[in-house]
């Protein structure tokens, strides 16, 4: 049963790279600004559950720790990523001269 368990959580993790890979084609490709965030925060999350996933694996209880650091400093830097499209939105409407919505 462990060994079970030991390749269900290596095809998890085989998968949740794939879709890594795939969020990190939307944050360079992307169509909009709002779309790369969006990714960014997406990429975080993924990599936070590959962290737990790693715990689970070797069981080790202080990458949880680390998965949940990494998940507070993710958090942060897209809400920085946020505040600072919003303030060029803003100044790119104050520049055209039309009120902000």
């Amino acid at each position: 049963m462990d060994k079970l368990y030991s390749i269900v959580i290596q095809g998890a993790m085989a998968l949740l790279g794939l879709a890594l890979f795939f969020c990190l084609f939307r944050a360079v490709k992307g169509p909009t600004t709002s779309d790369r965030i969006v990714a960014i925060n997406m990429m975080g999350t993924i990599t936070m559950l590959l962290i737990v996933l790693l715990a689970l694996l070797l069981k080790q209880g202080y990458l949880v720790d680390i998965a949940l650091i990494y998940a507070m400093l993710s958090f942060l830097a897209v809400v920085m990523l946020t505040k600072i499209y919003i303030g060029i939105y803003r100044a790119r409407k104050e520049k055209e001269g039309k009120p902000d919505a």
